[in-house]
């Protein structure tokens, strides 16, 4: 396959996937603030996450996206404050989203015997802006006239905002976003230098438990994901070949400070989609603050044979003294 047919493709799958046009991550556990604005602030802690995924590992031009987010509480206030930084980049195409965010935090529950709260719901709001570009220039056109390709360097400016709620408790959390509201167009004014596409607004359900095994020393997490486009509305669904996805988690928290687990990746709607990966992944969350990870996809689909799996690594920093002294332990 020359280059042009295979950057066609990549293009394809990307402007098409429900994963691919908001930023995908096998770990949504690894930094939900990704898909959640409302997470704004709900660690207690000014947060730092720098997060590396290679998709498709082993195919020239397959997908890879960085993502760095900063977070942080105002307690006084009952607010947080963040920003979201990611860069995608596939087969020629990247795209870059600079994004702030901010969440009021309103207990609920009532106190528990130490005079701490017992719950949250987390209000959020994100607001900024993507680049996508192309370098069309590195390409070997089968047809030099496509007027797809007269700009070699075409480049647009995108703004959006999300919205996000985000219900919380040291032991279960609930949360529902929509991160891009705008269903942007990425051409414009019929420009044929600019590719037919369109952003679609996604919608993301999660949800999770800590469950002690008998000790806080050994506690049971299960979490999942629901990533949906269209809103129920099936024709978007079959135009953009976006069924509702979701991630089963299941994963063993040791010490409070080893994590590791395993997860299954498929859609609801089989006749759209195929079972898509297992994954494995594990972190370790240090008692300065420091977090590191790793998870691996193994693909259930074909692009196992040409490709070596997609994986994820973490480099994380809360900004704690001690992770012992906080009185709540943070399980999400």
């Amino acid at each position: 396959m020359n280059k042009l047919k295979l950057t066609i493709l990549f293009c394809a799958i990307y402007l098409s996937m429900n994963a691919q046009q908001d930023p995908m991550f096998t770990k949504y556990m690894f930094n939900p603030m990704n898909y959640n604005p409302a997470y704004t602030g709900t660690v207690g802690a000014l947060d730092m996450t720098l997060l590396h995924r290679q998709q498709w590992w082993g195919i020239k031009g397959a997908p890879m996206t960085q993502n760095f987010t900063i977070h942080t509480p105002i307690r006084e206030k009952n607010i947080g404050v963040g920003l979201n930084v990611s860069h995608d980049m596939i087969g020629n195409s990247r795209q870059f989203n600079v994004y702030g965010s901010f969440a009021y935090h309103l207990p609920v529950f009532g106190k528990d015997k130490n005079g701490e709260h017992k719950g949250h719901i987390s209000f959020g709001l994100q607001g900024g802006v993507s680049n996508w570009s192309a370098d069309w220039s590195q390409l070997s056109l089968e047809n030099p006239t496509d007027p797809t390709f007269q700009n070699m360097q075409p480049n647009r400016w995108l703004p959006n905002f999300g919205l996000g709620v985000y219900l919380y408790t040291p032991k279960w959390f609930v949360g529902i976003s929509s991160p891009m509201l705008v269903n942007n167009a990425l051409r414009r004014d019929n420009d044929p230098s600019l590719p037919v596409a369109q952003q679609y607004r996604h919608y993301y359900f999660t949800a999770g438990g800590a469950i002690p095994l008998g000790t806080q020393d050994f506690v049971l997490r299960p979490t999942m994901l629901i990533k949906h486009v269209g809103l129920l509305n099936r024709n978007i669904q079959n135009r953009v070949g976006a069924p509702t996805e979701f991630d089963l988690d299941l994963s063993l928290v040791i010490h409070q400070m080893y994590t590791a687990g395993i997860s299954f990746r498929s859609a609801f709607e089989l006749a759209l989609s195929s079972y898509d990966s297992i994954d494995f992944w594990f972190s370790v969350r240090l008692k300065n603050g420091l977090r590191i990870g790793a998870a691996y996809d193994f693909s259930l689909t074909k692009l196992q044979g040409p490709a070596q799996g997609s994986y994820e690594l973490l480099l994380g920093y809360d900004l704690v003294k001690n992770i012992s002294k906080v009185k709540h332990i943070r399980y999400f």
